[in-house]
């Protein structure tokens, strides 16, 4: 089940407003038929805390960033539901048609990095180079498909210097020391995306902590001097050092996606200090809106409790296979609960999901083999694809999504045994099939349908006589044989037919 849709949709004539406006007037060039905004992609965002009909800025091109890893060690599976809602995001932005320009960073120099670096004896690139490899190979493994540009942070000091100088040369910006700081007190809209007064914002001092001297403790750093001569450093027109954290996704983003972005993207514990400060430092210097909409995926708990090394309930997907759960049912896990919602991490809710990939492989299975006569029964799943695509235009409902693919099972399983499945409604079910594939990629490969194995067939045999005779006690028994030799079989009205596990 591979391959794009054969029909994509656009929407024509989108106003460059801030927050753009959408009515009837807008068409779907598929066909002509007027769009009710209704029915159109609405994300919730957290600037303006409620929900917004998304469509992108010039109406054609989606720019969206996205926070990647810090990478001094393995993400964990918080940081990967996160970059699992991501990519259903990236996903549905496609299916409307819209092109995307996905960029996400990589954060590639930091005081753990430059820290553990120093220890290993290796240079940032070296010590950071694995574990940037070994993001990737874990986003492969969740099926979560690649942002069109990366953007290693030390790969745009350049930028990141000429930002910090027209911060300077704005007066937002000044030395202390050798080190640069942002004056926040010169942004009077500072703390509007996380809902901060000032007299909270001595809670930043705490966050974003450093060793330096500043005007006020909630000023951050722009540029860090060097502590020792071990450090990695570069030369700037306001003396030596290296990049704060917060300036890198400024500086890329705006580099890559121009002043104002459509969507950018990352967990809830990004929104302060990271993303609020991002805001500060370009429309500082823009004077324009750096984000229309900002979209935050909630925390991931482990039984119940916030996940920590203390608590021995800190997982990396490494450490999930190695116990060897399947990718995919991690996937389907992690998809399961909608993005702005704590996900509850349990191990029987990892068991769960393998059981619910089971009851897409078996239906997809059993639609395969099933003899089916010409002609078309379209009520069957006339509202099915209708209902999946308003479920992840509802702010990306992945629960009610899966819901309507599981209440299609449902009702065609009762039509096979029914035998009113026809032809065409096969090959219609197993196209929405590929279209939930290629939005949640949750959906387990289609397995050709094996036969011929003798000794398989000869205990298939056997199991038929037993049950003909009805001896269900060896019959189970025959079947739980099969089963521990990884053979799946299922009953049809044109017999018993069997696949790999």
């Amino acid at each position: 089940m591979s391959g794009q849709p054969s029909i994509s949709l656009q929407y024509a004539r989108i106003p460059p407003c801030y927050h753009a406006h959408l009515d009837d007037t807008y068409i779907r060039r598929s066909g002509g038929i007027a769009v009710n905004p209704t029915e159109m992609l609405k994300l919730t965002n957290t600037l303006t805390g409620s929900q917004e009909v998304f469509a992108p800025l010039d109406g054609s091109t989606v720019r969206m960033y996205t926070c990647g890893p810090t990478v001094h060690n393995h993400a964990h599976i918080g940081n990967l539901r996160t970059y699992v809602f991501e990519d259903i995001l990236r996903r549905h932005l496609h299916s409307k048609g819209w092109a995307l320009k996905h960029v996400m960073n990589i954060t590639d120099i930091d005081d753990k990095i430059i820290n553990r670096a120093i220890e290993a004896g290796q240079d940032i690139k070296t010590y950071a180079e694995p574990y940037t490899r070994a993001f990737f190979e874990d986003c492969g493994k969740l099926r979560i498909e690649r942002p069109d540009i990366i953007t290693p942070a030390t790969d745009y000091i350049p930028e990141m210097i000429d930002l910090v100088q027209r911060l300077l040369d704005a007066g937002y910006a000044y030395p202390e020391g050798d080190s640069i700081y942002y004056r926040i007190s010169r942004f009077p809209n500072y703390g509007r995306l996380s809902r901060l007064d000032r007299r909270e914002l001595k809670i930043g001092a705490r966050i974003d902590a450093d060793e330096y001297e500043k005007e006020e403790p909630s000023d951050f750093v722009l540029w860090k001097a060097p502590k020792n001569e071990k450090e990695p450093h570069w030369q700037a027109p306001f003396g030596a050092g290296r990049p704060g954290w917060h300036i890198e996704c400024s500086a890329m983003a705006m580099k890559q996606l121009g002043e104002t972005l459509d969507i950018h993207c990352g967990g809830v514990d990004n929104i302060f200090p990271h993303h609020e400060n991002e805001i500060a430092q370009s429309e500082a210097v823009t004077g324009k809106p750096f984000v229309r909409f900002w979209v935050h995926g909630e925390h991931l708990l482990v039984e119940g409790e916030k996940m920590a090394k203390s608590k021995g309930n800190f997982y990396t997907l490494r450490d999930l296979l190695e116990r060897e759960y399947d990718p995919l049912a991690i996937r389907y896990l992690l998809v399961s609960v909608p993005y702005r919602k704590q996900l509850n991490f349990t191990w029987d809710g990892l068991v769960a999901a393998q059981r619910s990939l089971e009851r897409i492989k078996e239906f997809l299975f059993r639609l395969n083999t099933a003899r089916l006569g010409p002609g078309s029964n379209p009520q069957l799943d006339a509202e099915a694809a209708a209902a999946f695509e308003n479920a992840l235009d509802d702010d990306l409902n992945t629960a009610q999504a899966l819901a309507v693919v599981f209440d299609l099972i449902r009702k065609c399983n009762t039509a096979l045994s029914d035998a009113v499945v026809k032809e065409d409604d096969r090959k219609r079910i197993f196209r929405f099939f590929q279209n939930v594939d290629e939005r949640l990629a949750i959906v387990p490969p289609m397995e050709a349908i094996v036969q011929g194995d003798e000794q398989i067939e000869s205990l298939i045999a056997n199991r038929n006589e037993a049950r003909r005779k009805r001896d269900f006690a060896s019959a189970d028994l025959i079947r739980q044989q099969l089963l521990d030799r990884g053979v799946v079989i299922e009953d049809t009205r044109e017999g018993t037919k069997w696949r790999r596990k």
